[in-house]
C-alpha cells in the first residue's frame, strides 16, 4: 500500500506527542483519562501529518463490534458514531482507528477511490468486522478484487497468551482455527496469532494484496499496549491512531 498513488496513510507510534506519565507521547485516545488538552494537541499534530484540518481527522467510538460507519462529512467527539470501522469516498476526510494491542487494518481501492479503516481485535475479527468493512466499501463503489490492505502494529503471537475459554470460542466457530494457536509454557493456555488470523480472514474475503508491518505492540515500547499496562499494574494506557486519507 505504501506506493499506492492518490492516498496517504500512517501507522502512528508514540513519537512526537505532548502527553506525559503513563501516556507519554502521542496518545490519541479520546476515551483515556489523559489530559484532554494533551489528547487534542496530539490529534492536531496527527492531522497535520495527514495534511488535513483537525476537524477532518475522524475516529469512531469503538465498541468491539462488526459495525461500520460511512464518513460523508466531519463529525465531532459528541456525534462520532459507535462503530469499529469507517469507510469513505470523500477526499480530504482522514479516517482512523485507535488501538493498544488490537489490529488496525487500512484498506484502499485506488481505482474506485474508496478507503476504509478497521479496528480488529480478536472479537471484531472473529465476528466479521473485516468482511463488514469490505462490504461497506463495495457499497460505495469499490471492488474487492482491486482492494489492497495493510495490517499495522498489534500484539503478536509471542506476546499473546490466552486461556482455554478463549481458544474454545474460536474452535466453536471453526475447528480449523486451531492452527492459529501455538503452545504455551502454562498449562491450559495457548499463544494466539492475531495477525495471521486477520490475514486469513482478508484472504478468504477476496483481498489478495496484503501488507503486514510486523510490529508487536507489547514488545515494542514505541507503541502503547493494553496488555503491557495491565502487567505493569498501571492505572490506564494510551492509544495510538492509524489513519488513511484520499488525496484531493
Amino acid at each position: 500500500m505504501a506506493s499506492t498513488p492518490g492516498l496517504r496513510h500512517i501507522f502512528f507510534s508514540r513519537d512526537g506527542g505532548v502527553s506525559e506519565g503513563i501516556y507519554a507521547g502521542l496518545n490519541g485516545g479520546l476515551g483515556s483519562s489523559d489530559d484532554p488538552a494533551h489528547v487534542l494537541e496530539n490529534r492536531r499534530r496527527m492531522a497535520v501529518r495527514m495534511a488535513v484540518e483537525p476537524q477532518h481527522f475522524l475516529t469512531a467510538h469503538q465498541i468491539h463490534s462488526a459495525d461500520v460507519a460511512v464518513a460523508k462529512t466531519p463529525w465531532d467527539n459528541a456525534t462520532r458514531p459507535r462503530a469499529d470501522a469507517i469507510v469513505t469516498a470523500v477526499a480530504g476526510l482522514t479516517i482512523g482507528v485507535t488501538t493498544a494491542d488490537c489490529g488496525p487494518v487500512l484498506f484502499a481501492d485506488p481505482k474506485a477511490r474508496v478507503i476504509g479503516a478497521a479496528h480488529a481485535g480478536w472479537r471484531g475479527a472473529l465476528n466479521g468486522v473485516l468482511e463488514s468493512t469490505i462490504q461497506a466499501m463495495e457499497d460505495l463503489g469499490a471492488a474487492r478484487a482491486n482492494m489492497v490492505a495493510a495490517i499495522g502494529p498489534l500484539i503478536r503471537q509471542p506476546s499473546y497468551e490466552v486461556g482455554a475459554e478463549f481458544v474454545d470460542n474460536f474452535l466453536a466457530a471453526d475447528a480449523g482455527y486451531a492452527g492459529f494457536f501455538g503452545a504455551s509454557t502454562q498449562e491450559n493456555h495457548a499463544m494466539f496469532d492475531l495477525a495471521g488470523f486477520i490475514k486469513m480472514r482478508l484472504q478468504r474475503a477476496g483481498v489478495s494484496e496484503i501488507d503486514d508491518i510486523g510490529i508487536d505492540t507489547y514488545a515494542d515500547e514505541r507503541f502503547y499496549s493494553y496488555r503491557r499496562s495491565v502487567h505493569r499494574r498501571e492505572s490506564d494506557y494510551g492509544r495510538q491512531i492509524h489513519a488513511i486519507v484520499l488525496e484531493p
